[in-house]
This record gives structure tokens, C-alpha cells and sequence, in this order.
């Protein structure tokens, strides 16, 4: 099985994640942030991923360290659980309609880090979360998963449906990318022979 466990402790936060790729959408997600929590939870529903995360992070100062290092330790963990990514599809996308919003997510598990992050989320909160922390999340996932992310947004003024639609965007496009090709199974995706 294609799986990980991810443990992350730091001054500022102490994180327990647990992924696996082939798993049914299943999750339990406790990170003190709210909006988040239900964030991931739709992440690993439209991903099909089971997700596991517990975060003791100092939030009373902010959520800035709870949102950017769970990112880092999801990016960590997709990059365990693929190992050396022999026989995935390597790329997937989605557009993904969220009522008035419209994302675009593209995805390369490449080995190469990379974030094209096209949002213009119209308000600084949704409820207590800043949302100017959702780039800060991916910038930590892509960093640490050895991915290349294109994110746009083709249309929406809705900060929820917006941030909302990325999350389900991205977990799609990703859930393409990392499933098994059966043509090339035990092939690495790439001319060079590894990722």
C-alpha cells in the first residue's frame, strides 16, 4: 500500500498525519483551525485519500505556523507514500466548478517544486481564517511533495467558494496524477528514469 506517517514537531506546532493513497475519501482532521479542518476533510474526500491529522499548534497567536506547517507534513507525506513513483500517471488536472467559482488546478508529480498560485480571493477572512493562508499552504505542500501546482482562478468573488473549489481542484487533480497507469505499471514516468 501506498502509504505514510508523518511525525513534526517544531516550537510552534506538534503535527501527527497519517495518508494513504488508495484509500476511500476518509479522514479525521483536528488542527485547532476550524476552516481548515473542513478543508482537508474535502480534500481527502475528492481525493479518495484516507487523512489522519492532529495538530497542536500555537494558535493564539495565529494560525499562520498550524496552516503552513500541516501543509509541509501533507507534502511530505504524499512524497513517502509515492516513494520512487514508478508506474503513476505523473500528471492530472481539474476545472472545477464551485457555484460562482471556477478553479483550474494542473499538477506534475515531477521531483521539481513549483507553485503557480492564480487566486484573487476578494476578502482578507473567512470567518478567523486568513486567507491569504491558503498560499502559504500550498507554497509548504508542493515544497515538500516535489510537485509542480498550477492554480487559477477562472472566475468567482466568493472567498469560501473560492478557497473551497482549490481544495477540491487540487485533490482531484492529484488523485489523477498518483493513480497506477496499468500500461506502465513498473515504469518510472520520465525519460531519465527516475522523478
Amino acid at each position: 500500500m501506498r502509504n505514510a506517517e508523518i511525525k513534526r514537531k517544531t516550537a510552534e506546532t506538534e503535527i501527527e498525519l497519517s495518508l494513504n493513497l488508495d484509500g476511500s475519501g476518509k479522514s479525521g482532521v483536528i488542527t485547532g483551525c476550524g476552516f481548515l479542518d473542513h478543508m482537508l476533510t474535502l480534500f481527502a474526500r475528492h481525493g479518495g485519500f484516507d487523512l489522519t491529522v492532529s495538530c497542536k499548534g500555537d494558535i493564539w497567536v495565529d494560525f499562520h505556523h498550524t496552516v503552513e506547517d500541516v501543509g509541509i507534513a501533507l507534502g511530505k507525506a504524499f512524497a513517502t507514500a509515492l516513494g520512487d513513483k514508478r508506474g503513476i500517471c505523473r500528471y492530472g488536472n481539474m476545472l472545477l466548478p464551485m457555484d460562482e467559482a471556477l478553479i483550474l488546478s494542473a499538477v506534475d508529480i515531477s521531483g521539481r517544486s513549483m507553485l503557480s498560485y492564480g487566486l484573487s480571493i476578494p476578502t482578507v477572512r473567512v470567518g478567523d481564517f486568513d486567507t491569504e493562508l491558503c498560499e502559504e499552504f500550498w507554497q509548504g505542500f508542493v515544497r515538500e511533495a516535489g510537485i509542480t501546482l498550477h492554480i487559477s482562478q477562472l472566475a468567482g468573488k466568493n472567498s469560501h467558494h473560492i478557497i473551497e473549489g482549490t481544495f477540491k481542484s487540487v485533490a482531484r487533480a492529484l488523485r489523477a496524477a498518483v493513480k497506477i497507469d496499468p500500461d506502465f505499471a513498473n515504469e518510472i514516468p520520465s525519460t531519465k528514469g527516475v522523478l
